[in-house]
């Protein structure tokens, strides 16, 4: 096993660090708490060939593979600009396309999800449901044209810049009668498609929103890959999802160690710089080894995912998953208490990422549903749910 990044990606590392240098933190917390978006940095991402990265070359993508974009979200994050869209669009929507979709839905979709400028979301949560897909109601019918999909979704991210929305809804099987999950790209504007903001104590430019789908007619070809094959081709946008979610919480985890690093140094009471004191060295100190740690099982993940081993990246993805967002949580909580007062003055760049980080415990899989799954499938414990 090589623990070495190629040439290729340390070089993207640097470059995708300098953009997200030059826009910063003090931009994106401006941005967020004017209620604006940040298209700014969206588009220059793709433009650079950032966004797209991992998506193919024959389609304006990169040719990539997840652990590339994996690693433009982190050094994004890093820098004090997390892109929670990354997560969806290329990540969850491009890949199950490009692995899955059509020749038409891959010309329709990806030359656009590649350079940023049209942004397709994802659906799967639902308000009885969660994210458990056999127990989803969104259900799909076959009419004469096509597809007729009605039911909710809820804490659906970024509707309001999205084109369309790739919805996890049920089919009947003709031969057993039950309900099996089917992926629908449906377009934003399409009649009976509408949406909600759902407010939040979380200062983000991605809203969250609850969907409901009342009758809406889709064409034959909104359905996304096989329809008996729909369990495979979600899990197959499911562990770049995870991926990725653990890529925003190491940089988020990377920006906050940062800030605490470079004050403790700075900072000096009673003649010494407070970093002197073991009080605040040592924490700094552990979260630095579980921040690589969790690095480490990110970059496993995403070399399984990228080697075609779906289920060996699932173990591994929630892992990974699980330990940036607990070693995100504990960066910046320390972060703030070794800026003491400072740590929640919106001068720091600190307070914003408080409840942020605190999101990476429940989504895009709450922290119990790992280790239930690692009880289970790693273990070989019995299923307790």
């Amino acid at each position: 096993m090589n623990f070495t990044e190629p040439e290729e990606r340390v070089a993207l590392r640097a470059a995708v660090a300098e953009l997200g240098k030059k826009y910063g933190h003090e931009y994106y917390a401006k941005q967020a708490r004017a209620g604006l978006k940040t298209e700014e940095l969206w588009a220059e991402a793709g433009r650079l060939g950032y966004l797209g990265v991992n998506l193919p070359e024959e389609y304006g993508g990169g040719g990539a593979g997840i652990a590339d974009l994996a690693a433009v979200l982190e050094e994004l994050a890093a820098a004090g600009c997390p892109l929670l869209l990354m997560v969806v669009s290329p990540a969850i929507c491009g890949t199950v396309i490009s692995r899955f979709g059509t020749d038409e839905q891959k010309k329709r979709w990806l030359p656009g999800i590649a350079d940023g400028t049209r942004r397709m979301v994802f659906a799967i949560t639902e308000p009885d449901a969660g994210s458990n897909s056999h127990k989803i109601t969104t259900t799909a019918k076959r009419d004469a044209d096509g597809w007729v999909l009605s039911g909710r979704k809820v804490y659906i991210s970024g509707v309001d810049e999205a084109d369309a929305v790739l919805v996890v809804g049920r089919t009947e099987d003709a031969k057993t009668g039950k309900l099996k999950p089917a992926l629908f790209t449906v377009p934003t504007d399409a009649p009976g498609f509408e949406y909600k903001q759902i407010e939040m104590d979380i200062i983000s430019p991605e809203k969250q929103f609850g969907l409901f789908l009342d009758d809406v007619h889709l064409p034959a070809d909104a359905l996304v890959g096989e329809e008996d094959a729909a369990i495979a081709q979600l899990f197959a946008g499911l562990n770049p999802e995870r991926i990725m979610g653990a890529s925003f919480s190491l940089g988020i985890a990377r920006y906050a160690l940062g800030k605490a690093v470079s004050y403790a140094n700075e900072r000096k009471v009673w003649g010494a710089p407070i970093g002197t004191h073991q009080g605040l060295a040592h924490p700094l100190a552990e979260i630095k080894i579980e921040l690589e740690l969790a690095k480490l099982m990110t970059q496993k993940a995403a070399s399984l995912y990228d080697s075609g081993d779906d289920f060996g990246a699932g173990e591994s993805a929630n892992m990974a998953k699980y330990a940036a967002a607990e070693v995100a949580i504990r960066a910046v909580d320390q972060a703030v208490q070794t800026h003491g007062g400072n740590g929640l003055a919106s001068e720091y760049g600190l307070g914003t990422l408080v409840t942020a980080v605190r999101l990476g415990r429940i989504a895009p899989v709450s922290r119990e549903m790992v280790l239930n799954f690692v009880g289970q499938h790693s273990l070989g414990l019995p299923r307790s749910y």
